[in-house]
């Protein structure tokens, strides 16, 4: 299990069409509980390595999000007089200052907010903490979401990463790891081996593809310029400060609120899991111990079907669905993905020769999970309720529910044009504004 060290942002309401299409807008959200940080278990990995000679000054993006936050806690408190570390976040819908609020007094911890595409930002960054090591976490992540909005996938994670290396190399660094997922080797069908490191990338949505995409421009710095560079494919990911748009927080809260399961489909697509703690722990391993030029998996051998977890948190929040009709009650099958692959497989044999293996099994990992959502879900990002309804929306960091959005007025609809007096609307979207009370 991850070690435990001791012991708000929430979207505003629809915010209405005009800000919709503000893309400057920076993220809405306000602190609803200031302090609720201070309650929550402050959680890591348990791995320590001897520190790196030629790493001092660490830049990981996206570390207000999931992963990266449970890493950044972990270097800031596992390594206080070696390592600095700097998250830079531009704080965007799924992302919480409370994942490392409890950091703020370390004087080896530091938040910036910024963008990745903004090669200012990143040039800034860079500069003024003497960065010599960057883990490149920040991407848009969540596959429902890519297949509606599929240019701001290629933006932050093609266009994104490619600022970063080069902003990287005009710098000098001292190593790069990019962090990607298993999902860009495409679908593994049953009985097939494990897929290697060396095997082929066959994306099949917009996210994974996007994310070999970005692998390219990683391996094309790596061979052009010869920057210090790791990659690293990883396993769905699960664990306490997941944003919950994903399966598992996704189904607990909707269990909490007594709410039915959307499940997608038949419910049949397996993942196989891995416990953010166990995924801190391979990071440092690869961190301390990989070798440049290498990818890595990281791979666990529960896989568990979309299925089955529905069953397992049934069973946790002890609510009986053995037969068909109580499952009924419990579980409402919705429309799937436009493409949903079938499962992924991976070896994890070249990262478990560096000496690391999981250690928290599915079950306990999902019970330390359950746990820390009745006590937290509600109140870490704010009001979630949009995000957990079936294929919700996000531009920016607007969450709409699919009736909302589509209720909207379209593009060519909303803003004909600019002039010297204010802008000019159609009717409909002027109709639009005044019932939603953005006129005043």
């Amino acid at each position: 299990m991850s070690a435990v060290v001791s012991p708000e942002l929430a979207p505003d309401g629809v915010n209405g069409a005009k800000q919709r299409r503000n893309s400057t807008i920076l993220n809405p959200r306000t602190y609803l509980t200031p302090e609720i940080w201070k309650q929550a278990p402050v959680l890591t990995g348990s791995t320590k390595f001897e520190p790196l000679d030629d790493a001092r000054n660490i830049l990981v993006t996206g570390g207000a999000g999931f992963i990266a936050c449970w890493f950044v806690r972990h270097l800031t408190l596992t390594y206080p007089d070696h390592y600095n570390v700097i998250s830079f976040d531009k704080l965007d819908y799924c992302a919480s200052l409370n994942n490392t609020r409890i950091l703020d007094e370390r004087p080896n911890f530091t938040f910036e907010q910024g963008d990745i595409t903004s090669p200012s930002e990143v040039k800034k960054v860079l500069r003024k903490h003497k960065i010599d090591t960057i883990f490149h976490f920040a991407a848009q992540s969540h596959v429902d979401l890519s297949f509606g909005n599929s240019y701001q996938f290629t933006n932050t994670n093609v266009y994104g990463t490619h600022v970063l290396l080069e902003r990287a190399r005009e710098h000098g660094i001292a190593r790069f790891i990019h962090i990607s997922t298993d999902e860009v080797y495409g679908d593994v069908p049953i009985g097939a081996a494990d897929l290697s490191e060396a095997s082929l990338l066959a994306p099949t949505n917009p996210y994974s593809a996007s994310k070999a995409a970005a692998e390219m421009m990683v391996s094309a710095y790596r061979n052009s310029f010869k920057l210090p560079l790791i990659t690293v494919r990883s396993n769905n990911v699960f664990g306490p400060h997941q944003f919950p748009e994903k399966i598992i927080p996704k189904f607990i809260m909707l269990l909490q609120r007594r709410s039915k399961l959307l499940l997608h489909g038949d419910g049949s697509p397996t993942r196989r899991y891995v416990y953010a703690g166990d995924i801190v722990d391979a990071l440092d391993t690869i961190f301390h111990k990989g070798v440049f030029g290498q990818v890595y998996n990281i791979a666990s051998k529960d896989e568990i079907s979309n299925t089955d977890i529905c069953h397992r948190l049934l069973d946790i929040f002890e609510i009986p669905h053995q037969t068909s009709t109580e499952l009924q009650k419990w579980v409402q099958r919705t429309e799937d993905r436009p493409f949903n692959d079938q499962r992924y497989a991976t070896d994890g044999s070249k990262l478990a020769a560096l000496g690391w293996e999981p250690k928290t099994s599915f079950d306990d990992g999902l019970k330390t999970t359950v746990d820390w959502y009745r006590r937290f879900g509600e109140v870490w990002w704010g009001d979630i309720t949009r995000i957990l309804t079936s294929f919700p929306v996000v531009e920016g960091t607007e969450i709409w529910t699919k009736e909302e959005h589509d209720a909207l007025p379209s593009d060519e609809e909303l803003i004909q044009e600019e002039s010297g007096i204010g802008t000019v609307w159609t009717k409909k979207a002027w109709d639009h504004l005044q019932a939603s009370g953005e006129t005043d």
